[in-house]
């Protein structure tokens, strides 16, 4: 069957698709077939459906190539930074956290607050999940699926920040109506986020701050805000556009997503849009101020971070792709491919491969478009902060693509002009003198771990995942140019461990599919914590006498003393651990509808977390030689 289309695969080959992987569950060669290689050439824009076709796509092509050899500029590194002190920090899912001062919604002003806190305890950094915009409905919220990356969203936003608060009458009424303030103490005492609740209630109070704004906004305020939209540009101004459009056809029962619009906006540029920019442009400016206010604030907490000695300060996340029916793809028409959408392959963390249901950057388009997009991407994203995550950072190699409709199992592995994107990454990881860290997990290309540390990138390491045939790697076998945790958003937390309530979880929606699955997965659970529990004996850092097999505290503890053991540059630990959450925030591949992920709030508030007994003994695990003063 391979010889009988040689054009196909030749045009397949030029567009980046690869010929095949190596399967993560067994090693053996997944070749791609020809039907896949037609259907990712069609995403991309080219014709192969005949040898003939595929032979005019070819000429039209020309030579240029999808990798380019760009020389080796290194970001800047974890020594560069920190002059070789090993450091700690803090993560968290910001939207999750509970306190008294929040929406039912983690918000800027609690990371200020976590900020200091982190400081009290000598860390160095505190890290975020994606602040990205994303589509704030009931069964569809997610961070790493955004409506865009290069802008926020405003449910960070602290409505009592924003510096028109004080003098806006009608945004105190609004809070203090009885109807508000009980729809404001339901969201806060729930255990699962309601964010279109939460949205519609923020929308009260940031309407009439936004009026105040234009009518008693100081002039410095009106020059700013200025100049921020100026500075900011078209991606603002369409992206703000993008806002009010969906605001405009979901008021009409419609949807957000822009491919279900009439034609005629279906375009930043077509006549619909632009008309609508005339006639709506106090809308328009709504959402653009809104980013401005985001902006300011968490520009706020960096400060707050510097101030109270955080070495490293923010450190953001970068979430791989873009909503299909979101803001950048409307944005950007043409850079992202139609009738493919990303994933992974089969493995052993999910045997039916995973498909994340966003469409892929075309590389050639990328590339053709001098990585505007990126460029913008790594701006938007590095501003106010001192180090980036980027999630599923093989995708600056190549990425899993998978035909419209089709199974994971279909897809095939498209490259990306890696070199470049580095290039580009380096240059504005020492313009913003920030650091970078590479989320190398998964089905990772020979070389690509080794690539990345070479070029001052810090690879991920999972506690986890870091083992071979002898059990738990030892601490010394870690490497120095890493993120060391003990988890990651895809995982169970410590807590977890300690028992089976996720196992169960997983069961009841369906993941594991039998009883007998689950019991092997008991009996595996049970040879993790032995094995665990081995190393930090010999790690000597548990003793038979610290606590008992259900005593989930001693271990989080230990595992975050063998962690901080290790010559990792930076160790996270988790907001989740330190609490001791015990169900996932994500269980990746169970659609909503089975089990509403992203969604699951902290239980214990922010106000009182540092002193519990649980968080003090953990903390008290990391020693004095990660800490800074």
């Amino acid at each position: 069957m391979a010889e009988e289309r040689p054009l196909l695969r030749h045009l397949a080959g030029r567009l980046g698709i690869e010929d095949g992987y190596h399967s993560a569950l067994d090693q053996r060669w997944v070749a791609t077939s020809d039907a896949t290689r037609e259907a990712l050439v069609t995403a991309m824009g080219s014709d192969g459906s005949t040898e003939s076709a595929a032979a005019s796509s070819l000429a039209r092509l020309g030579d240029a190539p999808v990798q380019d050899d760009a020389a080796r500029e290194r970001c800047l590194d974890v020594r560069e930074r920190l002059g070789g002190h090993l450091a700690f920090g803090l993560w968290c899912n910001l939207y999750s956290i509970r306190s008294g001062r929040n929406r039912g919604f983690g918000h800027l002003g609690d990371l200020a607050r976590l900020v200091r806190r982190a400081a009290e305890e000598g860390a160095a950094f505190v890290g975020v999940n994606p602040l990205h915009a994303v589509l704030n409905r009931s069964g569809r919220f997610c961070p790493y699926t955004p409506v865009s990356r290069l802008f926020r969203n405003p449910l960070y936003l602290e409505p009592e920040a924003i510096p028109e608060w004080a003098s806006c009458p009608e945004a105190q009424r609004a809070a203090e109506s009885p109807a508000h303030r009980d729809r404001l103490e339901a969201l806060r005492a729930a255990d699962r986020l309601a964010p279109a609740e939460a949205e519609a209630l923020l929308d009260e109070l940031l309407r009439p701050l936004h009026v105040r704004f234009l009518e008693a906004g100081s002039e410095a305020r009106h020059e700013a805000f200025a100049a921020h939209r100026a500075a900011e540009g078209i991606a603002l101004e369409r992206f703000a556009t993008f806002q009010a459009l969906a605001d405009h056809f979901e008021a009409w029962g419609g949807e957000r997503d822009w491919r279900t619009w009439p034609a005629d906006f279906r375009d930043p540029e077509a006549a619909g849009v632009r008309a609508f920019r005339r006639e709506r442009a106090d809308a328009i400016a709504y959402h653009a101020w809104i980013q401005f206010e985001l902006d300011g604030q968490l520009e706020g907490v960096a400060r707050e971070a510097r101030d109270a000695g955080l070495a490293i300060g923010l450190y953001a996340d970068l979430a791989l792709g873009s909503s299909g029916g979101g803001s950048d793809t409307w944005s950007w028409p043409g850079l992202f491919a139609r009738g493919a959408t990303v994933g992974a392959p089969p493995d052993g963390f999910s045997r039916a491969g995973q498909d994340w249901g966003f469409p892929p950057l075309d590389p050639r388009a990328l590339q053709a478009d001098d990585y505007r997009y990126w460029r913008a991407l790594l701006e938007a994203n590095l501003r106010h902060v001192g180090a980036l995550r980027i999630d599923h950072a093989l995708g600056l190699r190549r990425l899993f693509w998978i035909p419209e409709g089709a199974s994971p199992r279909s897809g095939a592995y498209v490259r990306y002009p890696e070199a470049g994107l580095l290039r580009l990454l380096a240059r504005a990881s020492r313009r913003h003198g920030a650091l970078v860290i590479a989320e190398d997990l998964g089905t990772v290309p020979e070389g690509f771990s080794e690539e990345i540390q070479a070029r001052g990138l810090l690879c991920s390491r999972v506690l986890l995942f870091e083992r071979d045939e002898d059990g738990f790697r030892p601490a010394c076998a870690w490497p120095e140019a890493c993120l060391a945790t003990a988890n990651t958003h895809d995982l169970p937390p410590l807590a977890a461990l300690a028992g089976e309530k996720d196992l169960l979880l997983r069961r009841r929606v369906g993941q594991i599919p039998d009883d007998a699955s689950l019991e092997a997965l008991r009996v595996a659970r049970r040879e993790d914590r032995r094995a665990l529990r081995d190393r930090l004996l010999r790690e000597g850092l548990w003793r038979a006498a610290d606590a008992c097999e259900g005593d989930d505290v001693a271990l989080a503890a230990a595992v975050t003393a063998f962690l901080c053991a290790t010559p990792a540059g930076l160790v996270g630990i988790s907001l989740d651990d330190l609490a001791g959450e015990d169900e996932p925030i994500n269980l990746p591949g169970v659609p909503a509808d089975r089990h509403p992920s992203w969604i699951r709030r902290m239980r214990t508030p922010l106000e009182r977390l540092f002193s519990e007994p649980r968080a003090r003994r953990i903390l008290a695990a990391v020693p004095a030689t990660r800490r800074f003063p």
